[in-house]
């Protein structure tokens, strides 16, 4: 009798039918003794180290992102386990969109990762025979990794812990066909890996370059590509320093790679390809590589589903982040509508060198990384110089070692971790403003004249969606302030950030509020000045009808570096960001030009004269008075009626104040600072 019993198909053999089967087959004692046996291994149901018998050497990494060691007569039925069909028995891999994930990555994976490593000089094989079952159906189709997943990788377990090695299938929603291309990640030389990129190589069908012209348009579909449920194989052979690379398939043109592990390409910029150019240079990743590449670094095999599509907003990475489906991480759900990668392997082998090692070290620095909290205080250490007063009205003086998931915390964006600030359009405020803030407050403080300096290196993720177009404020958050703590305690800066809905690019302005003369402040007004785009005086017709969408404007997501100089009582203002004109300015904080009704500029007769905000500023304007820095989410949409004051009440949704609801429904200010100093005031170079 030859009777295989495994996940899929043991609900068709009742044990009892199938007891009786094999006590009637059974023509004495002994014999019916050695067949309940038998029954007794097969009814346990085959494993997958039946199928492929290698998984002692290797780690399995879960969807769940829980390494549960050797898979050795191990199944998990949401994510590993065996399965028969008309070809054989399959070992099943199978990783949602969404889930707790490994490392540092942004994605989840049901993967093996090998125990030992090795170096580029060493010998070291895998080989595989595979077919790939689901992609994700949901995604970006702009976003390269969307609808893709990873079914074999070599890995390095040292320095940067990057990848020379990645084989890819992906598939285009509505396609027949998909693709299979390979990936080199470059080591990136120095200490910095954020400027990290891959290189794709076509196998059968497109490379990892080719993306839809919107969310939901996909390019032809590739003649010679691969289907889900066709098998194809790959084998990775590793010797002398280089990587030999064979992938087969039947009714497919046999391909082969060589690359060279030890000796790099790409150390200058005149090395970058220009898929490169075109695919990572327009999102800052435009690094170079060690020149002696992964020579010396421990590597390893790693084989599976690394799921490579995942919930993360495009905006966070145009790359990586695929905006696809993921039922706010509910497996079943996501299983359920195919939101999900699975790969099945018929075979797989591995050879190792003698001279491999323990990879332990790998699996220390990683295992539940991914739920270990890294605080903003890690990543910006300037965080002892501020408190902070957080969008629920909550002042915190200690921010070592503190976070708020709803306000304050950190996120990796596919090469980098940053530092969130996030607050609704409506919470608790500070003592004199309408607005809510997430926003450092820095606990020095000192005169024009003393100075001091401070810089940021941000991204806009979000501003509220909804706001009176006409209302000058609508749709803005300030992303760093001077602010006084004496006499008026007016703001002789504010760094701006503003996007109308429907509009791609927003515009950075910076204002500057006059510190009024007398003792009554109700007249001050601020001038605003442009930096990419529009400044703060332009805006819409009516409460729905938007100005037109400025041409040199800064994207959502987009990357902006501002520095903040003052010395000897003046300001020096520098703006940067890749593919915009750096752009600087200087104000005098100690002299003011505003010191009679007929300096007032004609912007601000247009915003703030009618409604009587007209005073004139002392002609000393900020000497003298303590100052301080502001840094962080200032939210300048808020739900106060616009009739009040057509300048600064926005007339948002609020909610009622209900932040989980601003929050899923774009009603919020969101920036990210991955880089940020504060000390004293220098001179202007």
């Amino acid at each position: 009798m030859n009777l295989k019993i495994t996940k899929s198909n043991f609900v068709h053999y009742p044990l009892m039918v199938i007891a009786v089967v094999l006590l009637n087959s059974c023509g004495d004692m002994n014999k019916k003794q050695n067949d309940t046996k038998e029954f007794e291994k097969l009814a346990l149901g085959t494993t997958a180290n039946d199928i492929i018998p290698f998984f002692q050497h290797w780690n399995l990494i879960l969807g769940d992102g829980s390494n549960v060691g050797q898979a050795t007569d191990y199944e998990n039925k949401d994510f590993f386990y065996t399965a028969s069909d008309d070809n054989g028995d399959w070992v099943v891999f199978k990783s949602p969109n969404a889930g707790s994930t490994h490392g540092s990555s942004n994605n989840t994976r049901t993967e093996l990762a090998q125990l030992k490593k090795w170096t580029p000089m060493t010998e070291a094989k895998m080989n595989a025979t595979l077919k790939v079952m689901n992609v994700s159906t949901t995604g970006d189709a702009r976003v390269a990794a969307t609808y893709s997943v990873v079914v074999g990788q070599i890995h390095s377990a040292d320095g940067h812990e990057n990848e020379p090695l990645k084989i890819f299938y992906k598939k285009f929603p509505g396609h027949t066909k998909g693709s299979v291309f390979w990936h080199y990640e470059i080591n990136t030389a120095g200490d910095d890996n954020s400027r990290r990129w891959d290189y794709s190589y076509p196998i059968w069908g497109y490379d990892f370059s080719v993306v839809g012209t919107d969310a939901n348009t996909y390019p032809p579909e590739p003649q010679d590509g691969i289907a889900l449920g066709e098998e194809f194989s790959y084998e990775v052979d590793i010797k002398d320093g280089m990587m030999h690379l064979t992938f087969t398939s039947e009714g497919h043109e046999t391909k082969t790679f060589t690359k060279n592990l030890i000796s790099s390409e790409y150390t200058e910029r005149s090395n970058i390809p220009e898929q490169v150019k075109k695919l990572f240079v327009p999102i800052g990743q435009d690094g170079l590589e060690r020149k002696d590449a992964y020579t010396g670094e421990g590597l390893f095999f790693k084989l599976g589903t690394y799921n490579q599509t995942n919930g993360k907003d495009p905006k966070v990475n145009k790359v990586w982040c695929s905006g696809a489906e993921t039922h706010g991480g509910d497996l079943q759900k996501q299983y359920a509508d195919g939101n999900y990668a699975e790969v099945w392997f018929k075979s797989a082998n591995i050879t190792i060198s003698d001279d491999a090692i323990s990879n332990a070290g790998y699996f220390e620095a990683n295992d539940g990384l991914s739920t270990k909290t890294v605080y903003p205080s890690e990543i910006i250490p300037f965080m002892d110089k501020f408190k902070i007063l957080l969008g629920n009205g909550t002042t915190v003086e200690d921010l070592t070692a503190f976070e708020h998931k709803d306000f304050f915390y950190t996120v990796i964006d596919g090469t980098r971790r940053w530092v969130v600030y996030k607050t609704p359009n409506s919470g608790v405020t500070s003592k004199n403003s309408s607005n809510t803030r997430t926003e450092l407050h820095e606990k020095r403080e000192w005169t024009p004249e003393e100075g001091g300096k401070l810089t940021g290196t941000c991204k806009v993720m979000q501003v509220s969606t909804s706001g009176h177009a006409r209302v000058a404020a609508s749709y803005a958050t300030v992303v760093g302030q001077i602010h006084s703590g004496e006499g008026h305690e007016n703001e002789p800066l504010k760094i701006f950030y503003k996007k109308f809905p429907g509009h791609t690019k927003g515009s950075v302005f910076w204002n500057y509020e006059i510190n009024t003369a007398g003792d009554d402040n109700s007249g001050r007004w601020d001038y605003s000045t442009a930096v990419w785009g529009n400044d703060m005086s332009v805006v819409g017709t009516s409460k729905n009808e938007y100005p037109a969408e400025p041409e040199d404007g800064i994207e959502l997501g987009e990357e902006f570096s501002y520095e903040v100089n003052v010395y000897k009582g003046i300001m020096y203002l520098t703006f940067k960001s890749d593919k915009h004109e750096t752009k600087t300015f200087t104000k005098n904080l100690i002299s003011s030009d505003y010191t009679e009704k007929s300096d007032l500029p004609t912007q601000t007769q247009k915003m703030f004269v009618p409604m009587g905000q007209d005073g004139t500023e002392r002609a000393t304007a900020y000497k003298g008075e303590l100052n301080y820095f502001k840094q962080g989410v200032y939210n300048q949409t808020n739900g106060k009626s616009p009739e009040t004051n057509m300048v600064w009440s926005t007339g948002a949704e609020t909610y009622g104040g209900d932040i989980t609801k601003q929050y899923e429904n774009g009603c919020y200010s969101e920036v990210w600072f991955v880089d940020a100093t504060v000390g004293p005031g220098v001179p202007n170079k």
